[in-house]
């Protein structure tokens, strides 16, 4: 499937591709293009398959995801890209990297869901079973399971960027709720073995959350280059100016 995506910067500029977390869109990335990446590269955020704008039909495997990508990169003329991913987004990065090689330069991942605890992703997927309607963007807000360091009015903005206006005034997200279920059940699989990451890469976590484990850190050292930054999992949001400094370093 050829995803919708969203685009800043020079299209004769290098392209940097971002993917999004479960239940997340495209424009989440932006804030750190529109201020920081755009200067430099061709920054490309698709909505992934089960999200936003782009087709929301099964399967949402990982296999599926992944060919997608390809589809979407071929159908821009990108061969090879400087990818981030956070959450599920850097989960697939990893598939990526692994099934395709020759797509990626380098790499960043955002508190990626390398591999989720069965228990948690368990939760998560139960919580994706009810409708996501909500009154108004404060109800929206007010739902999600942000830090003290997350600024409402990022999340307030995305309220009116990721949901549709429904007849009676009230907001939907645009996410398919049995793909929202199917990617949960998927993140507990085995990751791709940490030699398959060949590219460059830079692993940036909040530890406060916990999602990367120091395990996980363990078997990665030798591959990634890692910085821990303060706040929850929504690291682009709780500590913006250093994710933005250090994927600028690295890339550059």
């Amino acid at each position: 499937m050829k995803l919708h995506v969203h685009e800043w910067g020079d299209r004769g500029a290098p392209p940097l591709v971002c993917l999004h977390g479960v239940t997340g869109h495209g424009e989440r990335f932006r804030r750190l293009a529109e201020e920081h990446w755009a200067a430099r590269f061709h920054v490309i955020a698709p909505d992934l398959r089960g999200h936003g704008r782009s087709g929301w039909e099964p399967p949402w495997t990982y296999a599926t995801h992944v060919a997608d990508l390809v589809e979407t990169a071929d159908a821009l003329g990108i061969d090879e890209a400087d990818w981030v991913g956070h959450s599920f987004g850097g989960r697939l990065v990893l598939e990526l990297a692994a099934t395709h090689p020759e797509r990626v330069r380098r790499a960043v991942l955002l508190d990626p869901a390398i591999q989720a605890l069965p228990h948690v992703a368990g939760q998560l997927a139960e919580q994706q079973l009810a409708d996501p309607v909500f009154t108004s963007p404060d109800d929206y807000a007010d739902s999600r399971a942000d830090g003290p360091l997350t600024p409402r009015g990022l999340v307030l903005e995305d309220a009116e960027l990721h949901c549709e206006r429904l007849p009676d005034g009230r907001l939907r997200r645009r996410t398919c709720q049995p793909a929202m279920v199917s990617i949960y059940g998927e993140i507990p699989t085995d990751p791709p073995p940490p030699e398959t990451l060949r590219a460059p890469t830079l692993l940036v976590y909040a530890p406060a959350y916990g999602l990367v484990r120091d395990e996980q850190l363990a078997a990665y050292a030798d591959r990634v280059e890692t910085l821990a930054v303060p706040g929850m999992h929504m690291v682009m949001w709780d500590a913006t100016d250093e994710v933005a400094a250090a994927v600028e370093r690295f890339l550059a």
